[in-house]
């Protein structure tokens, strides 16, 4: 097989995360949120329904025909994750849609005036310009020249959902159902090291050397008395 040369390497720091958030719209915010905590799909995140949520067992269920490994997976719902649906249950009421009942019930749990998400490049590009996560760069297409948006995509946030639990101590298999990895070579491509992560490691080994030292010191004492 053909070495892969184009695995995106991206994902988000918890404070790159919170700024992001903060500069999006409000109708986007708890759309984040649930992908920064579970790493779902987009499809899956804004096809979400509220048959799909249990709020007194503060659980999300999706099936296995709505996901792209045909495995049905279940999230528990707890801080800031349970936090955003529990937002989004209080705001299933839309109060004001021209030529809609006022009591309108939206059955999707991420909505904008009780319309399903559509495309929202928009909002997503200008909150993470906004927050220093992206730029846009002007490039030539056809003999004319056009901005073109570089930086923190949606699919960032699987990535960074992967990494965060496995950082965390949550065992792999159980981080892979919540995911929805089926495979562990692409669980694998998504546990990225950072320079962070570098760093630490680097910490943490010289702390052992001189815990080695320090300890063999101690024997060497032991030794000669």
């Amino acid at each position: 097989m053909l070495e892969e040369h184009n695995v995106r390497q991206g994902f988000f720091e918890r404070s790159e995360f919170v700024a992001f958030r903060d500069a999006l719209p409000d109708h986007l915010k708890p759309v984040v949120t649930f992908a920064y905590f579970t790493g779902w799909r987009r499809g899956e995140i804004v096809g979400l329904r509220w048959n799909q949520v249990d709020l007194a067992a503060k659980s999300v269920r999706i099936e296995g025909d709505s996901t792209k490994n045909k495995r049905a997976r279940t999230v528990t719902l707890v801080g800031e994750l349970l936090e955003a649906i529990q937002g989004q249950w209080e705001k299933r009421k839309v109060p004001a849609i021209p030529g809609q009942s006022p009591t309108l019930l939206c059955p999707y749990v991420f909505h904008r005036d009780g319309k399903p998400l559509g495309d929202f490049r928009d909002g997503w590009e200008k909150a993470s310009v906004t927050a220093g996560l992206g730029q846009m760069i002007e490039i030539e297409e056809n003999g004319k020249k056009k901005k073109k948006y570089v930086g923190k995509i949606l699919h960032d946030f699987r990535r960074t959902a992967v990494r965060n639990m496995t950082r965390a101590g949550v065992p792999e298999r159980v981080a892979m159902m919540v995911s929805g990895h089926k495979t562990r070579s692409a669980f694998d491509r998504y546990d990225i090291v950072s320079d962070d992560d570098l760093r630490e490691a680097a910490r943490k080994s010289w702390e052992h050397a001189q815990n080695q030292e320090a300890a063999a010191k101690v024997v060497a004492l032991g030794s000669n008395q």
